[in-house]
């Protein structure tokens, strides 16, 4: 796989996007990290009055912040796993104001138009897990060759899985949103430069009020 790949869309991300990228959360490995980022989520959540995706790399992280979040919103919560995804779906859309928290069946093949969905968060990069099975043999095999296993695979990976989530804020022409990636690694590693390559040609922002500010250009209701 190309360690970059080109987004080729037409839409205009510069005027439709904001993406947003919060300062001062710790590493995602550390203990202290969801509850950071619940402080961070929550004002952008009642900014856009809900209408949110919220994807996670894990059901383990999905379920966590459900468990922050149970209580602290005042929009309606719609959980993976709690009813299928069609049905979740249709109540997100039919609701017009919910936030629904799901993994990797919802970062690709789903399209929500429209103020219903106006934000998209994602918890982490989505770099594969180390321990699982089929990602070490290839990363073995990538070895045995002299090849850098996070260069060739895991690196690539990422940047596709991450793309497909990206993707699920503007589906139309007319579609406006904010885009929030809370991984700090995407701003402080290296090889963030390469990821922002790949993403959609957007502004960005490091500052809350700007995100503010460009919620309320979107004139949604509350």
């Amino acid at each position: 796989l190309p360690l970059v790949f080109r987004y080729l869309c037409p839409f205009d991300f510069q005027k439709q996007a904001l993406l947003y990228l919060p300062r001062t959360l710790p590493d995602p490995k550390n203990a202290d990290y969801y509850e950071a980022l619940l402080e961070r989520v929550i004002p952008v959540i009642e900014g856009c009055g809900g209408r949110c995706f919220f994807l996670f790399t894990s059901h383990r992280a999905l379920q966590c912040m459900a468990d922050l979040l149970n209580g602290k919103l005042n929009y309606p919560l719609l959980i993976q796993g709690e009813e299928a995804k069609p049905i979740l779906l249709a109540r997100f859309r039919e609701m017009g104001n919910a936030v629904l928290l799901g993994t990797a069946t919802f970062w690709e093949g789903v399209d929500v138009k429209g103020e219903a969905l106006s934000c998209v968060i994602i918890d982490k990069l989505p770099f594969s897990s180390p321990v699982d099975p089929v990602t070490r043999g290839k990363m073995a095999y990538l070895k045995s060759r002299g090849l850098s296993g996070f260069d060739e695979l895991s690196l690539p990976n990422a940047v596709l899985a991450l793309k497909q989530g990206v993707g699920r804020l503007i589906r139309d022409e007319s579609d406006r949103g904010v885009l929030m990636i809370a991984d700090p690694r995407l701003t402080a590693r290296e090889y963030g430069l390469r990821i922002f390559a790949s993403l959609p040609a957007m502004r960005k922002t490091r500052d809350e009020q700007t995100v503010f500010n460009f919620i309320n250009t979107l004139g949604l209701d509350k």
